[in-house]
């Protein structure tokens, strides 16, 4: 490992997407602290970081508690996201031709996927400083019209150059931008998180054995969560593929077969983000609507009631399958089958096919998608049990999407060594690269 580490930087262009990457970081978190003129981020500094609120300020790095030009994160491009690819599902036939349209129509989509980013997070902008304005009385100095439009700017345009920024990182840099700028959040706010633990368990103690067992326990929890999440993450299920003949230059060469590669969670961790954007909508409507009935109903939706963390579940799981469906396409992949000359033994090509390959996906998505459920809410559950600060409630959705990350970029980089024959992170067994 360490010396898969070294290799990184003996590449001078592996070495520097991985210092332009932490350049890019680096103005991301100190735009987390860039504070927007005519307001007083003070008032929400003593604010509860538990539920919805927390989640949103983790992974804006603690922007949305600092309210500076980044408090507004990548949220809207999120929520943007959902949008635009419901709208494929031969809603808007226009997206759903660009679908189909490989590479050309991707970068179609992600323009007017960019362009509905930024109209929703000035809409949202506009919402959320008016209903923090009213929560928090203080927060905006100038509370006329034209106070909450040029903070919105502000905001719209703190969101857009994250997007930019995050785009550079996919060009330039190492893994996905902005999943790189998500993990970037969350990992700055790990050092309070660790602060709190510290505060409310260690320090004061009347039972110092107790305590530093009770964080033992903690530890223990943590390592497992993260083990499972990389077993499962990397869990595949290997569907025999047989090709009639195969051509090597002008021979043709005999039967061969190889395998179809599904994983059990194939969607990643883009279900529990996508959940967490979905349940933004209450929270947003109950700041903006001071109505006692809609601030009680949103405290319901809140995933830190019972209420709000069965619809959060439920979200994660409908999100696994239709995420999986949208980017794994079994129709899709039983025609190039067919047309590759290939089949799946004792099925036959076509409609058969895609039958088999969708009850396939069915049952390995069920699976992925309670894991992904579970990991996401059983942390709470204990954290709650064990009294532990807000900070570390909302662990477990952190955790998934830290080592989901992670291991991407890491398989990504491991890629680029292996190219240059150096030995990658991930060692194959009788094989030496």
């Amino acid at each position: 490992m360490l010396s898969a580490f070294a290799n990184l930087f003996k590449v001078k262009e592996t070495r520097n997407k991985i210092l332009f990457t932490f350049f890019i970081v680096a103005l991301f978190r100190v735009g987390s602290y860039l504070p927007i003129p005519g307001v007083n981020a003070q008032v929400l500094k003593d604010q509860d970081a538990s539920g919805l609120f927390g989640i949103f300020n983790t992974f804006a790095g603690g922007a949305l508690q600092q309210f500076s030009v980044f408090a507004m994160g990548i949220m809207p491009y999120i929520t943007a996201s959902i949008v635009i690819q419901l709208m494929q599902m031969d809603v808007i036939p226009t997206l759903t031709e660009w679908s189909k349209q490989g590479e050309v129509g991707q970068k179609k989509i992600q323009r007017v996927t960019r362009i509905l980013a930024i109209a929703l997070a000035f809409i949202q902008s506009i919402v959320m400083s008016y209903g923090f304005n009213n929560a928090y009385q203080g927060l905006i100095k100038d509370t006329s019209l034209l106070g909450f439009v040029t903070i919105a700017i502000v905001l719209t345009a703190g969101t857009a150059l994250l997007l930019w920024m995050g785009d550079l990182i996919s060009q330039y840099g190492v893994g996905n931008g902005v999943s790189i700028i998500i993990l970037a959040g969350i990992i700055a706010r790990l050092p309070e998180g660790f602060i709190q633990v510290y505060k409310s368990q260690i320090q004061g103690a009347e039972n110092m054995t107790l305590a530093i067992l009770k964080i033992v326990i903690i530890v223990l929890i943590v390592l497992a969560i993260i083990m499972s999440v990389v077993y499962v993450q990397e869990a595949l299920r290997k569907i025999p593929i047989q090709y009639s003949q195969a051509k090597a230059g002008r021979k043709m060469l005999g039967a061969r077969s190889t395998f179809l590669p599904l994983k059990v969670n194939g969607a990643g961790v883009i279900p529990v983000i996508f959940a967490v954007a979905f349940l933004q909508l209450p929270r947003t409507i109950a700041i903006f609507w001071k109505n006692d009935n809609v601030q009680k109903i949103a405290s319901y939706l809140d995933f830190s009631h019972w209420i709000g963390m069965t619809l959060y579940v439920s979200l994660i799981i409908a999100f696994a399958y239709f995420y999986v469906m949208v980017q794994v396409n079994p129709e899709k992949m039983a025609d190039n089958l067919r047309k590759q000359g290939s089949f799946i033994p004792g099925i036959r090509p076509g409609k058969e096919t895609q039958k088999y390959i969708t009850n396939v996906l069915y049952r390995l998505t069920f699976v992925g998608s309670i894991f992904l459920a579970a990991i996401a809410v059983l942390p709470t559950m204990f954290a709650n049990i064990a009294k532990l600060p807000a900070s570390v409630q909302i662990g477990g959705t952190s955790l998934i999407i830290v080592v989901s990350v992670a291991l991407e970029t890491v398989k990504q980089l491991n890629t680029q060594l292996t190219e240059r024959h150096y030995t990658g992170f991930m060692k194959v067994k009788g094989h030496r690269r």
